[in-house]
């Protein structure tokens, strides 16, 4: 009778073991299919483009990341990972943009043309403006480009297989995280397999004793 609940709970985890190893199959099959078929897509459009226009030469000089991975610990002690975007939006894009500040800064390089004699004072002034001015708009241009979509370095009217490729390479990141999230739960449930399988060998030594 000491053995019925130990064996209970052996199964229940074997049963387990077994769904996940077979859910991180499937999904290793499904990464493996997203790899192919992006790269696959690339090798396309480098193929309509040119390889020279599809290559790391398009790179920004300065990027920030769109992706981020955040790893939690959830209440059984099992580690988490999960996938946080930053989605950009045309919105966003123009109420950020240059566009706003090409007007004052149009507006300080005027005012300096057209007065011909100004006290010290008021050079000083205006020249401390149009130095700042110019500054804003680098910064604001910076973080347009760290920000800007990958597809942008290639062009503005790229193929669709580009796309299509990008999308792919999203949806890996995803899934990897999903996996090694899944292979955290496989390992914490074989250490819990064999615990139970330890206490079962316990209770084997005591009724044989």
């Amino acid at each position: 009778m000491g053995l019925d609940p130990v064996s209970v709970k052996m199964d229940q985890q074997l049963l387990r073991f077994m769904d996940q190893l077979e859910t991180l199959e499937e999904k290793r099959e499904k990464l493996n299919s997203l790899i192919e078929e992006g790269w696959f897509n690339i090798s396309k459009a480098r193929y309509t483009m040119g390889n020279k226009q599809v290559s790391s030469l398009q790179y920004a000089n300065e990027m920030e990341p769109l992706v981020c991975v955040h790893s939690s610990i959830s209440e059984k002690g099992d580690v988490e990972l999960k996938c946080k975007r930053t989605e950009l939006r045309t919105e966003d894009l123009k109420a950020s943009g240059t566009v706003e500040n090409i007007g004052p800064t149009e507006g300080g390089i005027r005012r300096r043309m057209n007065v011909k004699q100004k006290e010290p004072k008021e050079e000083d002034a205006s020249k401390g403006q149009c130095e700042t001015q110019p500054q804003g708009s680098i910064k604001s241009e910076k973080s347009l480009s760290q920000h800007q979509d990958p597809l942008k370095w290639f062009g503005i009217l790229v193929p669709q297989n580009l796309k299509q490729a990008q999308a792919a390479f999203k949806e890996v990141i995803t899934l990897s995280a999903e996996i090694a999230t899944l292979q955290s739960a496989i390992l914490a449930t074989r250490m819990e397999m064999q615990a139970q399988i330890k206490e079962k060998n316990k209770i084997c030594q005591g009724l044989k004793e």
